[in-house]
């Protein structure tokens, strides 16, 4: 499937590929466009808009467009909730959610300055969301936090 979002992403619109490409979709295609071209982008592809305003795949209320998904799709794994809860104040104002949130919002925000593009971005921040995940499964687990 492809899908579409905007340009320059940070938090969501990095961990939300990260989640579709390892839970949801294992040859997805995504489009990185300015915000005033992802509507017409998803239309013209036929491809699913998320992390934009108004869409289903978006914030709503005080949950991010990583929530969204986890609700969307059932990802019923507390593991995942719980970088939910991370990836939701590491992109919100919110930042006391999760102690790892303002790190991660740091990460994301160096990431995105060094990348060359949103791809770029991808790659460079996949690693990062594939350990914090093993870490919220630890301790999911009961290990140490």
């Amino acid at each position: 499937m492809k899908w579409v979002t905007r340009e320059k992403a940070r938090v969501d619109r990095i961990a939300c590929p990260w989640l579709i490409s390892r839970f949801v979709d294992r040859e997805p295609v995504f489009l990185f466009v300015p915000p005033a071209e992802v509507m017409r982008v998803a239309e013209r592809e036929g491809a699913i808009p998320y992390d934009v305003p108004d869409v289903e795949l978006g914030h709503h209320g005080d949950r991010c467009s990583f929530d969204a998904f986890v609700e969307k799709y059932g990802l019923d794994d507390p593991a995942l909730r719980a970088l939910a809860r991370i990836v939701r104040g590491a992109d919100t104002d919110a930042r006391h959610l999760a102690p790892e949130s303002p790190g991660l919002y740091a990460v994301a925000s160096g990431f995105r300055t060094i990348a060359a593009d949103d791809h770029d971005n991808m790659r460079l921040q996949f690693p990062a969301y594939d350990a914090l995940y093993a870490h919220c499964q630890g301790r999911v687990r009961g290990g140490a936090a």
